[in-house]
Parts: structure tokens; C-alpha cells; sequence
């Protein structure tokens, strides 16, 4: 029996009978229409259902909004068979989780996140952007964490259903994006160190203004050479949820010593780059864009790839490789990459008593990579990558 339970006033669960056997062959292409049957078993998020939200409250939000979790509609939860496999995927009114005390999530960790977005066309109809990558990354960090984990096709069906369910909640294509969360973590009971025996995978969803305050403009970063975000043959190269925690400490001294936030170097050498906090690096100089290769410990960031592919297809010679942090101090620019920041360019890197600024780069290369990636993410331009998704409102 599932320990895990949503305890949520009037819980209505929308089952979705055609889970399991229907794909929208739409759905398995790229750059193709996904559209819901509104004859589905569920009712669409309405007004009425709202947590105190007006459509009147809401527009007010969006002139607001920032990036903190908001209160939606409608959760997705899927859990497991004995078997391992998952099926039965519901919508439920979004709330609190209940979990036993021997949850192996709250023991030990076995738990993998995701974060992807859905961003709102000028015409009304929803993007989601390379949700497929996110698919694939989750059962890769699954397998590291021990845990079964969706199918791809199951992926991209709770994310669409997740997505449509709380469309109102997409903000306009000038105001912001819907921040999508996937969670897959084990519910069962534990004691010893052992894999759970249930697992759940949950979907929430919430909209989002810019990762950082003022919105998009360059950061300050400090270098790190004490504490360090991952180490060889551990999960610094997956989503797993503990590895987030090990950071605050580093980023809250940071930010309160006025940086924005922190670059790790490595646990060996403390020599090369790894990542900022939540986001991949990349350095420039003249032609060639470098940036940290993926050897175990560093996130195989979906947004990361985007731009390797994008500023390739512009004309830059881009490496992956190991980034010495003594190259920041003769690079012309600096960015960062993530799905929650997009593109940021750096201002200045402080390392100990030297600080190099970057500011007289104007961030040519950064703005020119970050107009190409979000014009595609906003369906402003071709999309001649193939890797966007539109949702039929």
C-alpha cells in the first residue's frame, strides 16, 4: 500500500482512462501539434476552481511576478507497480503531500527533480521546449538513484495534461513562463540504507518571472575555492534533490556579500570550473565559446546544449573541455546557461583579491545567443531545430 497521499479539500481526481494505451502520435514528433480532447474525463481549470484568483487578480500578477512558487490549480501524480512500472496518472487539486516518517525521500534522499517551461505564443497557443531532453535526463539520474522511472512517452503525456490543465496560469509571451516541476522520489518505508519499495512521480506547476531580482541583466560572481558543489563518481551530474543543499551555505554567504551568485571549481584540482549554483558556464574569447566538459560531475543542462548547437550553427567554434578559472581573466565575455536563467552574462568574476569585469563586452555574444534560444523557446521565429511543441488550447 502507497503511503503517500494529497490531502486536498474536496479532492477530485481526474483520471485519465486513456493514459496508458492512447499516444497522440502528434506528441511523439517533433515540433508538432498536441491537443487534448475536451470529451477527456477531466474538467479544464476554470475561474471558479481557483485558490482566491480573479482573471482581474491575475493580471495584476503578472506586472509582479518573480521567481517563488505560486499557488496553481491542478497537480499530476503517477505511482508505481510492484513491478516497477508506472500508470494511472491523475490530475489532482493542488496541496499538501502527506508522507510517512520512513519515506526513503526524507531518510535518505532518493529523490530526482526536473525543471522545464511552457511559454505562451503572441497568438495564444502554448510552446514547451525540447520536453523530450527532460524526459531522457530524468531516467539517467533515476538509474544513478536507484528508482524506476517513467516512460518517455509517459513524461511528455503528464507534462501536456499538467501544462493544459493550468493554462490560465501561463503568463503572457511578454510577462513571463510557466516553471514546470517534475518530482520523482521514493514514498516507501525504509529503515536500513535500501531502496524504497513505492515510488511517485509528481508534476506541479507555477508562473515565473526572472530567475534573479532586476530581471535579465549581467551578474556578479564570486569564485568558491572552499566549498565544492560535487566530487568525482557522485551525482553532481544528475538532478538529485540533495545536491541543492550542499550549495546554500556558499550562495547565502555570497549574496550577502553582494554577489549574485557562486562558481565551483573542481573537488580535485580547485583549479577548473564546474558550475554556478543552478547554471552552466561558458567563456569567450574572439571566435571560440568554451565551456566545462561533462566528465560525472557537472549537469548535462538541456539549455546548455541548446546553445552549444546554436552558437555552432552561428559560426562559433565552441569546446568542451576543461576551463582553467585562471582563462576568466583573459576572456573577452561570460555567461551562464540554465533553465530557470536562460542566458545571463556575466559582469565581473571576483576570485580572492582579483576581480575581472566584463562589462566593456557590452555582452555581444551572450545577447546574440540568448535572442536566438528565446525566439525559438517563444515561438517568435522558425523553429528549424525542431525542438519545440505546441499545445492546441
Amino acid at each position: 500500500m502507497f503511503s503517500v497521499q494529497l490531502r486536498f479539500p474536496d479532492a477530485t481526481i481526474f483520471q485519465f482512462p486513456s493514459f496508458t494505451v492512447h499516444r497522440q502520435p502528434q506528441l511523439a514528433s517533433k515540433s508538432s501539434l498536441v491537443s487534448l480532447s475536451s470529451s477527456s474525463s477531466w474538467r479544464r481549470a476554470t475561474a471558479s476552481d481557483a485558490h482566491n484568483e480573479t482573471s482581474e487578480s491575475l493580471e495584476r500578477r503578472w506586472d509582479s511576478l518573480g521567481f517563488n512558487p505560486v499557488k496553481t490549480d491542478y497537480v499530476y501524480v503517477m505511482k508505481s507497480s510492484e513491478d516497477g512500472s508506472f500508470s494511472n496518472g491523475s490530475l489532482r487539486h493542488y496541496g499538501n503531500i502527506a508522507l510517512i516518517p520512513s519515506a526513503a525521500v526524507l531518510n535518505y534522499g532518493q529523490g530526482i527533480i526536473e525543471g522545464l517551461k511552457a511559454y505562451r505564443k503572441q497568438n495564444g497557443s502554448i510552446i514547451l521546449f525540447r520536453p523530450e531532453e527532460n524526459a531522457l535526463r530524468m531516467q539517467v539520474g533515476a538509474e544513478r538513484m536507484c528508482m524506476p522511472a517513467p516512460t518517455i512517452e509517459q513524461f511528455l503525456e503528464a507534462v501536456t495534461t499538467t501544462v493544459l490543465a493550468n493554462e490560465r496560469w501561463v503568463p503572457p509571451s511578454d510577462k513571463g513562463s510557466l516553471h514546470i516541476r517534475p518530482l520523482l522520489f521514493g514514498n516507501g518505508p525504509v529503515l536500513s540504507v535500501t531502496p524504497a519499495p513505492e515510488f511517485t512521480f509528481l508534476i506541479y506547476v507555477t508562473p515565473v518571472g526572472n530567475y534573479f531580482e532586476g530581471g535579465w541583466k549581467p551578474i556578479n560572481l564570486v569564485v568558491e575555492n572552499v566549498i565544492h558543489r560535487a566530487t568525482p563518481g557522485g551525482v553532481g551530474g544528475i538532478k538529485a534533490i540533495g545536491n541543492y543543499a550542499g550549495i546554500m551555505k556558499a550562495q547565502t554567504e555570497a549574496k550577502a556579500n553582494g554577489f549574485s551568485d557562486v562558481l565551483y571549481l573542481d573537488s580535485v584540482h580547485n583549479r577548473y570550473l564546474e558550475e554556478v549554483s543552478t547554471a552552466n558556464v561558458f567563456v569567450v574569447k574572439d571566435n571560440t565559446i568554451c565551456t566545462p566538459a561533462l566528465r560525472g560531475t557537472i549537469l548535462p543542462g538541456i539549455t546548455r546544449k541548446s546553445i552549444i548547437e546554436i552558437a555552432q550553427s552561428q559560426g562559433f567554434k565552441v569546446e568542451e573541455r576543461l576551463v582553467s578559472v585562471e582563462e576568466l581573466f583573459d576572456a573577452d565575455e561570460a555567461f551562464c546557461t540554465g533553465n530557470a536563467v536562460c542566458v545571463m552574462p556575466v559582469d565581473s568574476i571576483t576570485l580572492m583579491e582579483r576581480r575581472v569585469d566584463y562589462g566593456e563586452s557590452r555582452f555581444v555574444v551572450s545577447q546574440q545567443l540568448y535572442s536566438a534560444l528565446t525566439n525559438t523557446q517563444m515561438g517568435l521565429t522558425e523553429d528549424k531545430m525542431g525542438w519545440t511543441r505546441v499545445l492546441l488550447i
